[in-house]
Order: structure tokens, then C-alpha cells, then sequence
């Protein structure tokens, strides 16, 4: 988490990054039923199974005790009383406020019970498109977080991968962070992402997500794109996100961070958890995607300027090459979407690379036919008159069949 969860003892100061999404995607049409060609989901839990259950031992370990280094009130304890299954396909990470029996926190008493769920030795990702649907607690002092530590863990040099952190005091605001050498607890590089309006994240289900490449990690929640990190970002200081990290869960109670709950604070809170999922394949972890006379689609000049064309090149495995198929339907690369100029749906409209909104002229569907089709226009992504020369800007048109619209992802 913004701490490691395991030495930080400083408050994160965090960029707020503001913005909005625009329509919602309508029902797919005839050709979106084919899942994108090689894609795997190489980790997923949607909890299913009857209420009161514990998770499933195959796949999560319990971490039990205190955390003296962050100053929090909780004891993350074992069995289901904290963690259990709704019987709803839900995981429920209960919050409660009680001392811990038999135990006595290094950090003066526990005051609270709570729970903590880790993939150690049972499943590490690296790279790919790393997922969960959440719906989060509110009050003052809570802090619940998805995250991921690097293996073998030797923190802050191993790494930390911050998917997402609340504190209750931000009811409107998650953050995404990463840590390693040099740049770790407060120094973390990260931001923040806030929803219009006063809208509290503890409303409703969210999806936070970080697609992961070799030399880029890039959030989003609910298909919205806030924020993408490069060793560029880290000032000549080392890049350890190219190696196995696994996954973490977990409902921390106070801290330096969001302080201590107050009256204003109800218990037990809970963190519901409707799914995780890792998947990697397909362009997930980015990849080329090739097209006529074996070329690649290209970001023109690498530039990732909005309205950058999108067109036919010689593939040579840069990162203006290297594009990730989303299970959200977007196709991203430098960290931002494939994009149908103008939001339009005629035959021979451009496409562009454009920030991230969850449009509908952002989403793609790759079908076993080889065609990568835009369901709102009904239209096939095409290499304009069937042109092979390196530059041809890519468009869309009616779906034909012919070589200028088929493409082979990965």
C-alpha cells in the first residue's frame, strides 16, 4: 500500500487527477460474441460459494497479526470472522471494532479486527491486465487497499505496485502508487483519481485496474485511464516492475495516513470484493498487432499527443507498436486508447490515439475472423485503399473480409 505495509511511516502526499468519462457502451452487435484471439485470464476469483465461507485456501493465504511500522490499530486475524463469502459471489473484509483475543499489539492495544489476504507462493503475475471489483468502506480512519509486492520480498528494493488506496477521509479519491529503491513511503510516485461531483467511491462497485507492460504501468478505474508510469518517470532511479509480484488484499484500520477513526466512524466496515482477475495474452501485456503485407499498427511517431494518426508501419517492436487488448474493450498503447475521430460512424472515418473516456468510439471487439470491429458503428478497423506503404492511416469501414481488415493480435 502507499506504505509498503511494511516500513512506511510517513504521510503520502498525492497528485489529484481529474476526469471524466463520457457515454456507455451500447449492446454489442453480430460480430462482438468472439473473444480476442490467445487472450488468458491466468488468475481470477469471483467468489463463489455459500455464505459464511472461507476463501478459497488454493488461492489466498491469511496473513495474521499487527503492523507496528504504520502505526495502524488493526490485527488482521484468521478463519472467517473478518473474511468471509457473502454466498452472493462476494468476499466480505470486515472491519470490526473490538480487541483481538489473547493478543496484545506491539503498537499499544488493538482496538480493532480486521483481515488481510495474500497470493504468496500460490499465484505471482507478471505483467498483464491486473483487475478488481470493489466496493469500499467510508469513515474516517478506514483504509482499504489492493496492491502488490514484489518476490522475494525485500521492501522498498523488491517493489510495491499500489492498484488502489482509500482513506476515509477522501470519500471521493483513490490513488495509485508505485514504490522501490529510492523512491519509497512518502517519496512514492503515484496519483490520484477523483470522481465528479462529490460522488463517494463507497456508492457503489468500482473497478480499479493496472494494465502492465515490461517498461510501463498504466491505472485506470473503470476503463478510465488517470495515470501511466515509465522509468522516465523515476529520475535515473531503478525500474523493479519487470519480475513476479503477487497479489494483495486488505482492510487497514488507522495508520499515519488516514489517521485514527473518530465518533464519526461506524462499525464493522466492510470492503466487498466481487472479483479479482489477472490476464495476460492477447495483448494484454502488449503486444503487435499485424495487418496487410504483414505490417504492424503504428502510433505515428510514437507521439501519444491526442489525435496522433493511428497507421500502418514496418513492424519494429516499439512501444508505438506495443498495444494491449483491454477485457474493458479498449485497445491502449502509450497509455492511451484507439479512438474513432469525432466519435463517428461513416465509412472512412480516421482513427487516432486519444486519452482514455470509455466512449463507445474506444471499444473494440476482436473475433475470431481476424477483424477488430467497433460495435457502435458496426464497422471494421481498415487500412485505407488497401494500402501497404509504411505511414497509410488506419480508418474505419464497412466489414468486407478483405486482407486490409484482418489483423492477428500478439
Amino acid at each position: 500500500m502507499v506504505s509498503s505495509r511494511l516500513l512506511r511511516g510517513c504521510l503520502f502526499a498525492a497528485l489529484s487527477v481529474a476526469l471524466v468519462g463520457s457515454a456507455a457502451v451500447g449492446p454489442a452487435e453480430a460480430r462482438t460474441d468472439a473473444p480476442a484471439a490467445a487472450a488468458a485470464t491466468t488468475f481470477s476469483d469471483t467468489f463463489d460459494g455459500p455464505a459464511g465461507a472461507a476463501v478459497d485456501g488454493s488461492k489466498w493465504t491469511l496473513e495474521t497479526g499487527d503492523n507496528v511500522n504504520n502505526h495502524e490499530r488493526q490485527y488482521y486475524t484468521s478463519g472467517t470472522k473478518n473474511a468471509a463469502l457473502d454466498g452472493q459471489g462476494h468476499l466480505v473484509i470486515t472491519a470490526r471494532k473490538e480487541n483481538p483475543a489473547g493478543y496484545q499489539c506491539w503498537y499499544g492495544s488493538c482496538q480493532y479486527t480486521s483481515a488481510r489476504l495474500n497470493t504468496s507462493g500460490k499465484f505471482n503475475a507478471q505483467y498483464g491486465h491486473v483487475e478488481a471489483r470493489m466496493k469500499i468502506p467510508r469513515g474516517q480512519g478506514m483504509w482499504p487497499a489492493f496492491w502488490m509486492l514484489g518476490t522475494p520480498v525485500n521492501w522498498p528494493d523488491s517493489g510495491e505496485v499500489d492498484v488502489m488506496e482509500n482513506v476515509g477521509f477522501e470519500p471521493s479519491t483513490v490513488h495509485g502508487t508505485i514504490h522501490g529503491p529510492g523512491y519509497s513511503g512518502s517519496g512514492g510516485i503515484g496519483a490520484g483519481y477523483s470522481l465528479p461531483n462529490g460522488q463517494a467511491f463507497a456508492d457503489a462497485f468500482h473497478t480499479f485496474a493496472v494494465d502492465w507492460a515490461p517498461d510501463s504501468l498504466t491505472w485506470s478505474v473503470d476503463g478510465t485511464v488517470y495515470q501511466r508510469r515509465t522509468p522516465a518517470d523515476l529520475g535515473g532511479r531503478t525500474w523493479v516492475f519487470n519480475k513476479p509480484f503477487f497479489l494483495i488484499l486488505n482492510l487497514a484500520v488507522g495508520g499515519y495516513w488516514p489517521g485514527d477513526p473518530d465518533g464519526s466512524t461506524q462499525f464493522p466496515q466492510q470492503l466487498v470484493v466481487d472479483s479479482v482477475s489477472v490476464t495476460t495474452g492477447g495483448g494484454a501485456a502488449g503486444s503487435a498487432i499485424r495487418g496487410l503485407a504483414g505490417k504492424c499498427v503504428d502510433v505515428a511517431a510514437a507521439n501519444s499527443a491526442n489525435g496522433t494518426p493511428v497507421q500502418l508501419y514496418d513492424c519494429n517492436g516499439t512501444a508505438a507498436q506495443n498495444w494491449t487488448v483491454g477485457s474493458d474493450g479498449t485497445i491502449r498503447a502509450l497509455g492511451k486508447c484507439l479512438d474513432v475521430t469525432g466519435n463517428g460512424t461513416a465509412d472512412g472515418t480516421a482513427v487516432q490515439l486519444w486519452d482514455c473516456t470509455g466512449g463507445p468510439n474506444q471499444k473494440w471487439a476482436v473475433s475470431g475472423a481476424n477483424d477488430i470491429v467497433n460495435p457502435q458503428a458496426d464497422k471494421c478497423l481498415d487500412v485505407t485503399g488497401n494500402n501497404s506503404a509504411n505511414g497509410t492511416r488506419l480508418q474505419i469501414w464497412t466489414c468486407t473480409g478483405g486482407a486490409n481488415q484482418k489483423w492477428t493480435v500478439g
